[in-house]
């Protein structure tokens, strides 16, 4: 868990760095180029089977960024550069502010194909929800209920401002969200987001196993071809599920198990699941509406299911606070 001293820590383990005078004063750079060779002091955080994550700095503008690069033996594969592409499109289409804004598109001189985007400082929901679970401190001092809710309020904004550009995110949870030192709240990693419409590309088996099953809604499970935005309403119930009783509702024992509780099994509900917590009726009930397992029982659209938090939040304030 964190202290006070790295609460401030981004998701890389880095502070928040001052700005330098010699990061923003002086001549145009020697080197100016839009080619590669402006990224420096690469650091690799994060990597997956298909692509690499780093930050590095642009010396044309003096500032850190981080670059998602598909992995050099697969430049040539055109399925998984395809996804890559419409990852980079997809985030640099969404310019909301919870979402990331995406700087460039490019090569590497080895070939390999990338992009450009915010350096995101803050802790991922997940961090903070464990640090809640573990009752620390300064976790529970700074995110009481009303906070939370305003988090998930935050992420449910970006969802709706996503589904009305015909995009649906598809991998909603915790990890996903970075909450920041002053109030903002961004929805990140896009690369299994689909547009409305958009054919199949042969991956959706890979994504089945490979993806988050914790939180993905019965019909992804068994990959309905006619997934709309009421899966993201789905996967965000179960992020505000695991908000008020911090614990997941549909693990089980194995990957198989999880799917068929996740497709059969009525969880129990948040105040079952933490009796010790203090979970507002109303909240539970808001929660449990967003994952039934029909979508036509669900909340219809991502402003629905945030307009019902929003008029239990403001019934709060007219009794006094959550």
């Amino acid at each position: 868990m964190t202290s006070d001293s790295d609460f401030g820590a981004n998701t890389h383990g880095e502070r928040l760095r001052m700005i330098l005078v010699g990061d923003v004063e002086g001549e145009p750079p020697e080197l100016l180029s839009n080619s590669f060779k402006k990224y420096t002091r690469f650091r690799e955080f994060g990597q997956g089977g298909k692509a690499r994550l780093m930050s590095c700095k642009d010396t044309n503008l003096g500032r850190r960024v981080v670059l998602k690069l598909l992995r050099s033996e697969l430049s040539e594969d055109r399925v998984e550069l395809r996804r890559l592409l419409r990852e980079a499109r997809i985030t640099a289409q969404l310019q909301h502010p919870s979402t990331v804004p995406l700087y460039e598109l490019g090569q590497t001189d080895k070939g390999e194909w990338f992009f450009a985007m915010k350096m995101i400082e803050g802790d991922t929901l997940f961090k903070i929800i464990v640090g809640l679970a573990k009752r620390t401190p300064e976790y529970e001092k700074e995110f009481d209920l009303n906070r939370l809710l305003q988090i998930l309020n935050q992420i449910g904004d970006a969802l709706a401002y996503a589904h009305v550009r015909g995009i649906i995110h598809r991998d909603v949870k915790p990890e996903n969200v970075i909450v920041g030192m002053f109030g903002e709240v961004t929805l990140i990693d896009w690369g299994t987001a689909k547009v409305w419409g958009m054919p199949n590309d042969g991956g959706e088996e890979t994504e089945r196993r490979t993806g988050t099953p914790l939180y993905m809604s019965p019909e992804q499970v068994q990959r309905n071809r006619l997934i709309d935005e009421r899966t993201d309403i789905f996967s965000l119930g179960i992020v505000m599920y695991e908000m008020l009783a911090q614990r997941e509702p549909f693990i089980g024992p194995d990957l198989n198990a999880t799917f068929d509780n996740i497709v059969n099994k009525q969880p129990a509900s948040p105040r079952e699941a933490a009796p010790h917590r203090f979970i507002p009726q109303r909240l539970e009930e808001i929660c449990l509406k967003a994952m039934q397992k029909n979508p036509n029982d669900r909340y219809q659209s991502m402003r629905e299911f945030m307009d019902a938090i929003n008029q239990f939040r403001s019934d709060s304030l007219l009794r006094g606070g959550v």
